[in-house]
């Protein structure tokens, strides 16, 4: 396949619309079932490259949930203890370890990526097919499906459900182009690699960088390589559990990623996994009633009477922000990434908050002592990589 004619563009009103390789070559994708349009394809592109890149870091089967051009998460496909679990509603079912690299991946943040467009590191199985069944998705690209997987998905959204199959071999040109208000931009591929090099540079007191720390900081700056700028990634375990991005101010990043970060916490806390949910509750409406009782605002419109009970079999009680505050200081060994330096001590401030202990940023500030004292305070270790990682 050469061209492959979308839909419409961005927008309906963008028409036409079309894929294809400009030195009028193969493309190196094949839709097996369903018809992606402009967005999806951009999901799922940059998503094959940054699964393609946790995978070689990692040496694990990986996956990532796209949304609008950004990671609402990503994930190696490390075994999920029952709690995890229970918050990524699968305790009901046998996972592999793509399976569970995206359960990771989805469960993170799954008010974000509710209509995801997935990409997997490996060829699809079964069970991963399984998974993505029930979930809402606009479709999936990997390397492969076996015949069992690829059954499944095929008769997902009643046989509309994009399916991508890219060659794992394909690897661009050095140059990449693309236009903007008619006027051609060139530059090159960014074939940056990311490996344990680049944390070498270890800038504050405390020296001590683990071995699963050195992983999660890597897997927080490929994350970052294919996120929308400016973007801040917290990482622990071998997933994302919260990504700021497309913020033009860095501390938005840094706020907006380690709220998503505590959330994914808080979802942990006992009195959250026993809300009284009433049996056939949608996982969508649980998701939002989850993200309403440990969130700050409309949470007293959630236990009124009158409300709980759509939800819930009795009222739970309130889970208060003195409450939240102590539970998450349960929260530690977070490690997080930045595609650019922290211009101020504020972002360091904000991220402890959130548990992080391990910090790789580019440096290069004007006030980068005042960033690495802030460090020293909280006996953080912080690596300057020397590399920005912006993604437009």
């Amino acid at each position: 396949m050469k061209e492959l004619v979308l839909k419409y563009g961005c927008n309906p009103n963008q028409k036409p619309a079309k894929i294809y390789m400009e030195n009028g070559g193969e493309l190196p994708i094949k839709v097996l079932c369903g018809n992606p349009g402009y967005i999806n394809l951009l999901d799922a592109l940059n998503g094959w490259q940054l699964v393609s890149e946790l995978k070689k870091v990692s040496n694990m089967p990986s996956a990532a949930s796209f949304k609008h051009v950004s990671p609402a998460g990503a994930a190696i496909g490390l075994e999920l203890d029952g709690v995890l679990k229970k918050i990524y509603w699968v305790d009901d079912l046998t996972l592999s370890p793509l399976a569970s690299a995206y359960a990771r991946a989805r469960g993170a943040d799954r008010m974000s990526s509710f209509g995801d467009f997935i990409a997997l590191s490996d060829i699809c199985d079964k069970e991963t097919a399984l998974l993505i069944k029930r979930e809402v998705s606009d479709g999936v690209i990997a390397p492969g499906f076996c015949d069992e997987a690829l059954e499944i998905l095929k008769a997902k959204k009643n046989g509309k459900y994009n399916i991508i199959q890219i060659d794992e071999n394909y690897t661009p040109d050095d140059i990449e182009k693309k236009q903007v208000f008619g006027i051609t931009f060139e530059q090159g591929h960014n074939n940056m690699d990311i490996n344990e090099s680049l944390l070498e540079n270890i800038v504050t007191k405390n020296k001590n960088l683990p071995e699963d720390k050195k992983l999660d900081l890597l897997i927080s700056l490929i994350i970052l390589k294919y996120t929308q700028s400016n973007s801040v990634c917290y990482v622990k375990d071998g997933q994302a559990i919260g990504i700021g991005a497309g913020q033009q101010s860095r501390i938005h990043c840094t706020r907006l990623a380690g709220n998503k970060a505590d959330n994914w916490f808080l979802r942990q806390a006992k009195c959250v996994l026993d809300l009284p949910f009433k049996d056939g509750i949608k996982r969508a409406d649980r998701d939002n009633a989850i993200d309403v009782y440990i969130g700050d605002n409309s949470v007293e419109e959630l236990l009124s009477d009158g409300m709980w009970e759509h939800l819930f079999t009795q009222r739970p009680s309130e889970f208060t922000r003195e409450a939240k505050k102590e539970w998450l200081k349960n929260l530690t060994g977070v490690c997080l990434g930045s595609d650019a330096f922290f211009p101020f001590s504020d972002n360091i401030e904000r991220a402890e908050r959130s548990g992080v202990e391990y910090i790789a940023q580019p440096g290069g500030s004007l006030r980068d002592d005042a960033v690495i004292e802030c460090c020293d305070k909280y006996n953080m270790t912080m690596a300057f990589t020397g590399i920005r990682l912006f993604h437009h």
